[in-house]
């Protein structure tokens, strides 16, 4: 039974608690083996929480939520749970031995949920790179060819995820951060609306409302209960997304009816090369959908061909938003953090953000609120879904976003070549799921892309399982797996 529990989703987990066939401290404790016998060639686990983990699982007052008992990992990053380890993938904090004192709301809502963590997964340093490699606990590796990226920032979550340590994992999202490591590891990465998921207590928005938390899964049914779990304003939010008319999981399996998708094979602007591969991904899952009935055809919103204007801003607010939170963290940890504590990458994405002015900052703000009403006109005029690669290439070798004092504008130059169709989407806030439907010759996954317009992931989770039922996904295996 218990290497049975590898592959099976959160829902069939639970389900089996419910029945009373296992119970919660037999599935922590199969994840924590599966976890020890995996990670030492995956290295998605940074911090262990086992002991921990095993006696909540154990405890007669265990949220009694639709997962209950089932084992949960966190991104270090975002997220964060009172009492235990939190890095964001930098020195200086596990130098420091931070501790978070408090849950996020999310993490409240995960363990209301039913949900155990059991660990914290690798993310690269402040979550800026498209590859979890961070000098402070080295690189996680693709369950898929391991001499691979597991893509970033939510790398080690879809390490984990893909090679069955755990059946969902937190995520975050900025510009791609779950959607490029879902793709990359050949599991299912939502994006939500922007506004979707509360970032509170400690923030009403990130990276000046590019980043969204959510989680990476295996199955549309699991995506979709989660967003049910966790989604919903909560006190003090700015803004949040139009609740949904039913629950997100009514949409599994509901009929889409006939819809008129539009779907782009070169990147916007037409700058940057896509691999035949990423391609061939999109044709064949366009030919998919025409078979399932629906309008397929080669369009996509004119305005994303402004992509050098639109990055240039996207990078002023990220680039702000990481000198800030450095400041913060000065604040917080009573330490002046300096060149010396970062790598030379996020240094000099610091320094370029303190050079930002208020002015440029606003003005940045504008020019993308106006970009995002041009962009959102094309699902206005009738289109409902994009469909598009993820990524501009399959897996990157690990090693290629490694930044040298001297060289770090080079690491933005690849980082921009990898992701021309995700960031785009955490401007607009439209909600995109990056899906595992197409593998190259050589076994890697290759994902694509559906986004829908804003405050429709029910539309996008009705084709989404669409999809899955017509190809399923859920039988792949890669070669380092549970």
């Amino acid at each position: 039974m218990m290497e049975e529990l590898s592959f099976l989703d959160a829902m069939a987990q639970a389900e089996l608690v419910r029945k009373g066939e296992v119970g919660p401290a037999e599935l922590v404790q199969a994840a924590v083996e599966r976890v020890e016998r995996l990670n030492p060639r995956l290295n998605a686990v940074i911090t262990p929480l086992f002991e921990k983990a095993l006696a909540q699982a154990c405890a007669p007052g265990l949220a009694a939520g639709p997962f209950r008992g089932v084992p949960f990992l966190l991104k270090d990053l975002g997220c964060h749970s009172a009492g235990d380890p939190y890095y964001e993938g930098t020195r200086f904090l596990r130098e420091l031995g931070w501790v978070a004192q408090d849950d996020t709301y999310l993490a409240r809502k995960l363990k209301e949920g039913g949900f155990i963590f059991i660990g914290k997964t690798n993310t690269p340093e402040l979550g800026t790179l498209p590859t979890t490699e961070p000098e402070a606990f080295g690189p996680t590796r693709n369950p898929w060819d391991p001499s691979r990226s597991s893509g970033g920032s939510s790398g080690g979550s879809a390490a984990a995820v893909a090679s069955g340590m755990v059946p969902v994992a937190h995520g975050n999202d900025g510009g791609g951060s779950i959607r490029m490591p879902a793709s990359e590891c050949g599991i299912v990465g939502l994006k939500p609306s922007r506004g979707r998921v509360s970032w509170g207590p400690d923030y009403g928005d990130n990276w000046q409302g590019l980043a969204v938390e959510f989680v990476l899964s295996r199955s549309m049914r699991d995506t979709a209960s989660i967003l049910d779990l966790v989604s919903g304003p909560m006190p003090g939010d700015p803004y949040y997304a139009p609740p949904p008319l039913r629950p997100f999981r009514t949409e599994v399996g509901a009929e889409p009816g006939r819809l008129r998708i539009g779907f782009m094979i070169r990147a916007p602007g037409g700058v940057v090369p896509i691999h035949a591969d990423c391609v061939t991904a999109v044709q064949d899952v366009a030919r998919l959908l025409e078979s399932l009935g629906h309008g397929v055809e080669e369009s996509h919103p004119a305005a994303l061909d402004e992509a050098e204007q639109s990055m240039a801003h996207i990078w002023t607010l990220v680039a702000a938003s990481v000198a800030g939170s450095l400041d913060e963290w000065s604040r917080k940890t009573g330490r002046a953090i300096g060149p010396a504590d970062l790598e030379p990458y996020n240094w000099m994405v610091a320094e370029m953000g303190r050079s930002v002015s208020a002015v440029q900052l606003t003005s940045g703000v504008q020019w993308l609120q106006g970009h995002t009403r041009r962009v959102a006109a094309w699902w206005a005029d009738g289109f409902d879904l994009l469909l598009t690669p993820t990524l501009a290439e399959p897996p990157p070798a690990l090693g290629q976003f490694k930044s040298s004092a001297a060289e770090p504008q080079k690491v933005v130059e690849r980082v921009q070549s990898i992701l021309p169709f995700t960031p785009s989407f955490n401007e607009t806030g439209q909600p995109a799921i990056s899906l595992p439907l197409f593998w190259n010759q050589g076994g890697l996954p290759i994902g694509v892309q559906m986004v829908a317009a804003y405050g429709r992931e029910d539309l996008l989770i009705r084709v989404a399982s669409q999809l899955e039922q017509a190809r399923p996904w859920v039988g792949r295996r890669p070669p380092i797996h549970a």
